[in-house]
């Protein structure tokens, strides 16, 4: 009985080890023109409190919370349409990776970027007004 369990947990954390989101490789640049070319959206996983303190001009906003909470299937589709590249950030590029498993689940083309906000404000991604 023993060995089962041990089993059964080693599988369990090789297989989440698999499924897990990592940082997309697409350079800041190709997001960019992926963006601007309307192939692919840029959604801001960060609270409420942080998009009203300042978010990128094309970006949508989709909390973290409330994909853990579980948003409606019919406003998810309306926020990210089917199709689309999601390219997700957050402050610091952790949270968009819990984000991406989450969307991952609903069959989204989800691609965390490791810079967060002021790192993506840095590299030339325009504010909001």
């Amino acid at each position: 009985m023993n060995r089962f369990l041990t089993t059964t947990v080693v599988t369990c954390v090789v297989a989440g080890a698999v499924v897990a989101a990592e940082h997309t490789t697409d350079s800041l640049d190709t997001v960019k023109k992926n963006v601007a070319d309307g192939k692919a959206l840029l959604v801001d996983v960060r609270e409420a409190d942080e998009w009203k303190d300042g978010h990128l001009k094309d970006a949508k906003h989709l909390a973290l919370s409330d994909l853990k909470a579980g948003v409606p299937a019919d406003k998810l589709k309306m926020t990210l349409p089917a199709g689309s590249v999601v390219y997700l950030h957050c402050a610091s590029g952790k949270r968009c990776l819990a984000a991406a498993d989450l969307l991952k689940k609903d069959g989204y083309d989800v691609r965390p970027l490791k810079a967060g906000y002021d790192s993506l404000v840095k590299a030339g991604f325009e504010k909001a007004k």
